[in-house]
């Protein structure tokens, strides 16, 4: 097993290492709305008793309605994060080999467009996979059982049209291999999503986040789009009551309501803390309507001063001239941020 990556969001840690108390640190680590919304009205039967399927089936309805994904009904699963570790499973279907009292995995080798999300090279090198982490979709081959692309991409926020991904699972199906989407990031801009396509293109598996578009990120929960027998899959290896009822019920409300405000508070705020870092003449190499990734030689002496000043941002072991900043809630909170940038000596 590999050892687990540094995410965003160790606020205790950056406490215990810098000091403050951690209510009172800026926490700008992680791409999460700063504004969350308002809570509906959760039925006191959803804490009550276990999810029944009626939850379940409404908040999968409200999920096909909000991400327009025709016939298919999306899987609510506890966090993206739950299903992407499922992934090697996938794989192991047809192709096992007994090794000492574990299985390896052979013949599956997997591409993921990087640099991304961590946590998909881990989960399939962790399962015996051989993981190519390859710059560009015209570097994934018929020799790849899986292919991931997380569109727009964290940390940098590339983007890669429908056109181009249509035609990837085109590519990965011909050659009867999976490709893997994770708009975890695309609630901003809807117009990227495969979804509307999800139930043409067989070989596809789209993974959405929840919580980091409404602010609400420790309801976990996240939902997957794909074909009915793969959704099957994930549902029986997840188990019973994998989701909670209250994240049932403020899914079934909350992907039913109008979200141009939000779309609008987080451009004001993207742009708030673009004009911040670059008051502070910071490079943006990136990002998008949820983050804004920076390039700077002096990027680990910025990391640290900001923690001493108890603001929290994400850096990169695998690209030290990298840091990524969350948005900050409020006029406060950039004044705040800006006074810390521009007490930098360079």
């Amino acid at each position: 097993m590999s050892a687990p990556i540094a995410h965003g969001g160790g606020i205790t840690a950056a406490a215990a290492a810098f000091g403050g108390r951690p209510e009172d640190w800026l926490d700008l680590s992680t791409g999460i709305n700063p504004c969350p919304v308002a809570l509906p009205d959760i039925p006191a039967r959803a804490w009550h008793r276990l999810p029944d399927s009626y939850l379940v089936d409404e908040a999968r309805h409200a999920a096909r309605e909000y991400y327009r994904s025709g016939a298919i009904l999306p899987l609510p699963v506890p966090g993206t994060q739950s299903v992407i570790q499922l992934l090697p499973r996938l794989l192991r279907q047809d192709k096992q080999v007994a090794v000492t009292d574990r299985v390896a995995v052979t013949d599956n080798r997997v591409a993921v467009i990087s640099p991304t999300y961590g946590e998909y090279v881990r989960a399939f090198a962790s399962a015996g996979c051989a993981v190519d982490a390859v710059g560009d979709v015209t570097a994934i081959g018929a020799e790849h059982r899986l292919a991931v692309v997380v569109n727009p991409n964290n940390p940098d926020g590339r983007v890669w049209p429908a056109e181009t991904l249509i035609a990837l699972h085109d590519r990965m199906k011909a050659a009867d291999g999976l490709l893997v989407v994770d708009e975890a990031f695309g609630d901003t801009d809807p117009a990227l999503s495969l979804a509307a396509h999800a139930q043409m293109l067989s070989n596809l598996i789209i993974f959405r986040s929840f919580g980091k578009f409404f602010g609400l990120a420790g309801l976990r929960l996240g939902f997957a789009i794909a074909r009915h027998d793969i959704l099957e899959h994930f549902q029986n290896w997840l188990g019973p009551w994998a989701v909670s009822g209250p994240a049932l019920s403020l899914a079934a409300s909350l992907l039913r309501s109008e979200v141009f405000a939000i779309r609008h508070s987080l451009d004001e705020r993207s742009a708030a803390l673009q004009a911040t870092l670059g008051t502070a003449g910071l490079r943006i190499r990136g990002g998008t309507a949820l983050f804004t990734l920076v390039a700077d030689s002096k990027a680990s002496n910025i990391y640290t001063h900001l923690c001493r000043h108890h603001i929290l941002v994400r850096k990169f072991d695998y690209a030290p001239d990298w840091l990524r900043f969350g948005l900050t809630p409020d006029p406060v909170t950039d004044r705040r941020l800006g006074e810390a940038l521009q007490g930098f000596e360079r």
